[in-house]
């Protein structure tokens, strides 16, 4: 048992971001009741609605706020009326940087009855986690226009490294790894031939913190053979670490081998700190009100949560519910409108398997 109360800041966002948060916080009520935990949730409204109705999207009066947490469970962000990166900007990457949430963890899980487009692959050569450096690369908006507007234009972004950044990442990865205790193997993705400076920062940083594991055998791909292998032999991972970048491609790729976004959970985390999990999807605006979404990738992101915290038996709880579902039929798809079951009769579905009915 970890704290007496958990603080969670909740999220919903845009979209289906709410119907689907719903459901996750119908699914960790029951799992508190079982195992005894308590939570003060407390929602937030920043989001699309919010930014055209007042033009504010994340106040740093929130952020101090945030920063008081245990945890952020996030919904869905992203409206069809405000222009795209505004709010991905503004709300999600101001989250990540402000709490300095430099792990992005996605689990890459083919569960029970769950169709892969993967042929001959089967819940037992899906089973891996990416761990992403999330504050760091190509996403620090470093850079600028010269001579915008004109034919001798230049666009110049900048990717930044540093050796803290890749250490505390790898290092993160190579603890995983070893708290996985399956393959026992880490593998670096990266594009070493040609991003050299990068490469060479990362492949040696990745040798050195390696030293201080030495159970854990290591491993080395470019992201091209990455990509491939993901498709031809996803057995053969058992955790990635790679940059901001080439993650951000990676597990939207992964996602699709695990049955796709409708399962895919991930999590923004700072272990010393507040961290944050969300289903990998966007907002779905099309399918908003109509209660045919899947919010499994949502719920289990609210298992990460309590992993994460800590809590890991009521984490499994919750993972076992989502694999009971998928793996005696009751969910006859991952695709908005082809469930069989409505949005909240999963998120029932799952809440009863947790409780043990």
């Amino acid at each position: 048992m970890g704290k007496e109360k958990y603080k969670i800041g909740v999220l919903p966002g845009d979209g289906v971001g709410p119907e689907i948060i719903q459901e996750g916080l119908k699914v960790l009520r029951v799992a508190g009741e079982k195992f005894n935990l308590k939570y003060d949730f407390i929602d937030y409204d920043f989001g699309g609605e919010r930014y055209l109705k007042t033009g504010e999207i994340l106040p740093d009066s929130a952020l101090e706020e945030f920063k008081r947490l245990d945890a952020i469970y996030l919904g869905a962000v992203g409206h069809p009326d405000v222009k795209t990166g505004i709010l991905e900007g503004g709300l999600l990457l101001k989250i990540r940087f402000a709490l300095d949430q430099y792990i992005n963890l996605r689990p890459v899980k083919l569960y029970p009855g769950i169709d892969t487009p993967l042929a001959n692959k089967g819940p037992e050569d899906i089973d891996y986690s990416v761990v992403r450096e999330n504050t760091e690369g190509a996403y620090c908006g470093v850079g600028g226009f010269f001579k915008k507007g004109t034919p001798d234009e230049i666009a110049i972004q900048e990717g930044i490294n540093t050796r803290k950044g890749a250490e505390r990442c790898i290092r993160y990865a190579y603890q995983l790894t070893k708290k996985r205790n399956k393959k026992n193997e880490l593998t670096l993705c990266d594009k070493a031939n040609v991003l050299v400076y990068e490469g060479d920062l990362w492949r040696r940083t990745f040798v050195e913190v390696g030293k201080e594991y030495p159970d854990i055998k290591q491993g080395l791909a470019f992201v091209d053979a990455t990509c491939m292998w993901m498709v031809k032999n996803p057995e053969w991972f058992d955790v990635i670490v790679t940059p901001n970048l080439f993650g951000d491609i990676i597990t939207d790729l992964a996602a699709v081998t695990q049955g796709g976004l409708g399962i895919a959970a991930g999590g923004n985390i700072n272990p010393q700190g507040v961290s944050m999990f969300e289903p990998i999807h966007g907002s779905a605006p099309k399918y908003t009100g109509k209660n045919v979404i899947c919010p499994l990738a949502t719920i289990a992101a609210g298992g990460m949560m309590l992993e994460t915290l800590g809590e890991e038996e009521a984490a499994k709880a919750i993972e076992k519910a989502i694999m009971k579902s998928t793996g005696e039929g009751h969910i006859k798809s991952l695709q908005a409108g082809r469930m069989g079951l409505s949005t909240k009769e999963v998120g029932d579905l799952i809440a009863k398997f947790v409780g043990g009915k």
